[in-house]
């Protein structure tokens, strides 16, 4: 039951840290504190190696990056299927 609690709550977190992203990249803020450059890159530290790999395989020169919402999907589809084989 604990390892389940954590692979929900890991999921859980790298799908917020994507969406946030995904969020930022939308608003594009002004960044004048250094602290907030800080955040953004470990933000994008953590989640381009996973982004990365799907964008690779997107056609290239759309206006639109889907590869957040393939991944979301993806680790959706993982998060079942581990949980399928826990219980």
């Amino acid at each position: 039951m604990l390892l389940a609690r954590f692979i929900d709550t890991l999921f859980d977190l790298m799908s917020m840290l994507i969406l946030l992203r995904v969020i930022i990249s939308w608003v594009r803020p002004s960044v004048r504190d250094p602290r907030f450059v800080k955040m953004i890159k470990l933000l994008y530290d953590f989640t381009e190696p996973i982004l990365s790999p799907i964008r690779r395989y997107m056609p290239k020169g759309m206006m639109i990056d889907f590869s957040p919402w393939i991944v979301l999907i993806l680790m959706n589809i993982l998060r079942n299927l581990i949980f399928n084989i826990i219980y």
